[in-house]
């Protein structure tokens, strides 16, 4: 027989299932790599250029699993435009690679990059489970005027933020 408190527990861990199940499950959308990556990046978890006055911006989450399992040691490889809207193509502002702890957490300190013509602003990135398969997509911000006119911006991949400069994405990737 059902209790009343069990009935109240399945209640209240409903919302938290229903959090996961968006979360895993469905793998994060593939995007366009653009034309403007590079391979042979510099291991950092910071992208912020000496001198820049460019809003800050930390980006945190986790890499997943359909399963919901962490991927430890997956790599993410992230770049982006200047505060100018312009990309760097003979070194490496505003980019570099990072590994996913053994928690799959991750952790990128940057700048909001700017719009350039034709695109709202994003951050490119490469993810990839040891041994899987490379996941090229893109990550846009919330609530910016040019999302909708945007012909690849795609909901799901909108930066949860938490405050003006720190937001969260946690990325599911093939096992």
């Amino acid at each position: 027989m059902i209790s009343r408190r069990h009935v109240v527990i399945a209640g209240a861990l409903l919302p938290v299932s229903n959090l996961l199940a968006q979360t895993c499950g469905v793998l994060t959308p593939r995007q366009t790599e653009g034309p403007f990556f590079k391979s042979n990046t510099p291991l950092r978890i910071t992208l912020i250029e000496p001198g820049s006055k460019a809003p800050r911006l930390v980006v945190s989450g986790q890499v997943l699993t359909s399963g919901c399992k962490p991927v430890k040691g997956a790599l993410l490889d992230f770049w982006h435009a200047d505060e100018t809207g312009d990309y760097d193509t003979r070194g490496f502002r505003y980019r570099g690679h990072q590994f996913a702890d053994a928690e799959g957490r991750y952790r990128l300190e940057t700048i909001v990059p700017a719009e350039y013509p034709g695109r709202v602003r994003h951050i490119h990135v490469k993810v990839q489970a040891p041994g899987g398969p490379v996941l090229t997509t893109q990550l846009y911000f919330p609530n910016e005027k040019g999302n909708q006119r945007d012909g690849l911006f795609r909901p799901e991949l909108v930066i949860k933020m938490a405050e003006r400069n720190q937001g969260g994405f946690d990325f599911v990737v093939p096992a």
